[in-house]
């Protein structure tokens, strides 16, 4: 019903992409057809069935707009678009998303060179040609290349919520099967890896219904090519998106189904979702109490009878393991812990009570306050929700200043008196200054619920300084996606996490995991270590539009890798509880040593 909606908003992304390449005349374009995009995208209903000028009542869709999606429903083009797409290098577009390659730069090589393949500007870096054109040099390029590979690398792998996305949607495929008994993610997806390799996909069915299965299920929607077929196991190769856009090449990506004995199942879990050092570890410990276990089950030795495999629970325990969440499966400790029974319960998504970072159209985000609050409390059951615009500094997302942050303080209010309660807080994602100073006066911060600092300049220095300044700022609760990471576009800029991490316990201060699928920061690796040393973390969407508020469920997946159990994060107690800790922030002046 809404693939409609999907192909206008690869369009409008489409199109904001070339506007940001024709340069600064046409940047406030870009803007607007990024933000129709997301718009476009989000929409629940079917975009055909609004009048135009229930389009134009949209916050973010203009005249202009609302007539290009008319043109497009009569005609199903968009004459713009297309004359714009004549005249744009689409592939060198592609290369807009990564580090390096912003649009003078790509524009300069490409009228200087005449190049207009991202191939050929591949050779031209290592050839030597670029680097000897006016602005670029040795190290320009170098930096160039160290963008293009850490963008390949991660374009091979999937994020996290893609794969999930793409394996649930086979998984509920398959399970309109009544032939399918059980069927499950396998592999480093169902270990909540923050990007993917190949899918796996395990199931169990009757041997005379296996055919069946399998015939179906290399003939799932996307499937691009079937690369092996079996009794018992096949691949594919599915297509990511329906059409490769501006900003993204197509990739294909292979999934592979195995098909297990019913009274396999617990045995083949284990040996499939991995890892390979947490399976290499619990087969010592098979071998050194005269068992073998593999994807079959355990075995007793030497007259290889089987003791256990139907569930995973059964097959830990005949080994004197406690059943360990497949999210710290890593060997990093779980194996030992699990000899003496003392896996910690981690934090589940139900223990989530609300969302603490959000933005809506006051910046950057798709919807209205009002809009989101309904939004939120009828699909999420949280017991707040945290408005969290940029300060005025963050002028690509629209920031507002300290006037307008004063007006949604009074608007939020409002809300509140309608919904009969006071669900959503006052907030701001304060950007942090150079020097640390922060965005907003002490003055504003002190009349807000819920202050998020964070950095979004300045990525090529040791940010350290600023971020324990921050810290020391009493009316600072959280410092936003600590380390500034984008995956596959921007390598985390240069932070002592040990300073950071021994400052935020000294202030009392919190350190986000933004569950956005391009950020997931902190990741799991930081987020063990700040919560091993007492520090608490806070779980949050970023969310812009009403579909990221699913994101939560990668900052739990986040947390449980880490280690992290209800106590370790913030959100997981109510308002009051919450505002004690915060209190407590306040009441204290702690001396932090200086980086």
């Amino acid at each position: 019903m809404r693939s409609i909606n999907k192909r206008l908003a690869r369009i409008f992304s489409d199109m904001g992409a070339f506007y940001t390449y024709s340069g600064e005349a046409d940047r406030f374009r870009a803007i607007a057809y990024e933000k129709a995009a997301r718009i476009i995208g989000d929409l629940e209903e079917d975009v055909s069935n609004f009048t135009e000028k229930e389009m134009e009542a949209i916050e973010g869709i203009g005249h202009g707009i609302a007539t290009k999606i008319e043109e497009y429903i009569a005609t199903g083009k968009i004459s713009k678009y297309e004359e714009l797409k004549s005249k744009m290098p689409l592939d060198l577009i592609s290369l807009l998303s990564v580090k390096g390659f912003g649009p003078k730069t790509v524009k300069a090589i490409q009228g200087a060179l005449k190049i207009k393949t991202r191939a050929q500007l591949v050779r031209a870096l290592k050839d030597g040609r670029i680097a000897k054109l006016k602005g670029f040099g040795s190290k320009k390029v170098e930096n160039m290349l160290k963008g293009l590979e850490l963008h390949d690398a991660v374009e091979k792998r999937i994020p996290l919520w893609d794969a999930l996305q793409m394996s649930e949607r086979i998984v509920k495929d398959l399970q309109k099967l009544p032939e399918v008994e059980k069927i499950d993610i396998a592999g480093s997806i169902r270990r909540r890896k923050e990007t993917i390799g190949d899918l796996d996909i395990l199931l169990t069915c009757r041997q005379k219904d296996r055919q069946k299965v399998i015939d179906h299920f290399i003939g799932v929607e996307g499937v691009k090519r079937v690369l092996a077929k079996g009794d018992t196991k096949a691949s594919i190769l599915i297509k990511e998106t329906d059409q490769p856009t501006a900003k993204k090449r197509m990739i294909d990506r292979q999934v592979d189904l195995r098909i297990v004995e019913p009274e396999e199942w617990g045995a083949a879990l284990v040996y499939f979702t991995g890892s390979k050092q947490h399976n290499v570890h619990i087969r010592r410990i098979a071998q050194d109490q005269g068992l073998k276990v593999n994807e079959y089950g355990v075995f007793k030795e030497p007259q290889n009878k089987c003791i256990a495999s139907q569930n995973e629970e059964e097959v830990y325990q005949s080994l004197g393991l406690q059943w360990m969440p497949p999210e710290i499966r890593e060997d990093s400790g779980e194996v030992e812990l699990a000899l003496k029974n003392k896996i910690p319960e981690l934090i589940k998504l139900k223990d989530i009570k609300g969302d603490l970072q959000m933005h809506s159209t006051w910046t950057d985000g798709t919807h209205s306050i009002e809009d989101i609050a309904n939004y939120v409390e009828k699909n999420h059951k949280y017991d707040y929700m945290a408005i969290t615009d940029h300060s005025q500094a963050v002028r690509v997302a629209g920031g507002i200043g300290e006037k307008d942050l004063l007006k949604q303080i009074n608007e939020i209010r409002n809300i509140n008196r309608k919904l009969g309660r006071q669900f959503v807080k006052t907030g701001v994602e304060v950007d942090i200054n150079v020097d640390g100073s922060l965005d907003c006066s002490d003055e504003l911060l002190a009349q807000l619920d819920w202050v998020v600092a964070s950095i979004h300049t300045n990525f090529n220095r040791n940010n350290t300084d600023r971020l324990i300044k921050a810290c020391e700022n009493p009316y600072v609760h959280v410092i936003g996606h600590p380390t500034g990471r984008l995956l596959g576009t921007r390598e985390r800029y240069e932070v002592s996490m040990e300073h950071l991490i021994k400052a935020a316990r000294a202030t009392g201060t919190a350190l986000e995991i933004n569950a956005q699928p391009q950020r997931m920061d902190l990741d799991d690796r930081y987020a063990r270590m700040a919560s091993e040393r007492g520090v608490k973390l806070v779980i949050s969407t970023d969310s812009h539009s009403y579909d990221q508020f699913d994101f939560m469920q990668l900052g739990v997946a986040i947390a449980r890798r880490a280690w992290c159990k209800k106590k370790d994060i913030l959100n997981t107690r109510s308002w009051a509880d919450l505002m004690k800790f915060y209190r407590k922030k306040r009441s204290s002046k702690p001396a932090i040593s200086t980086v």
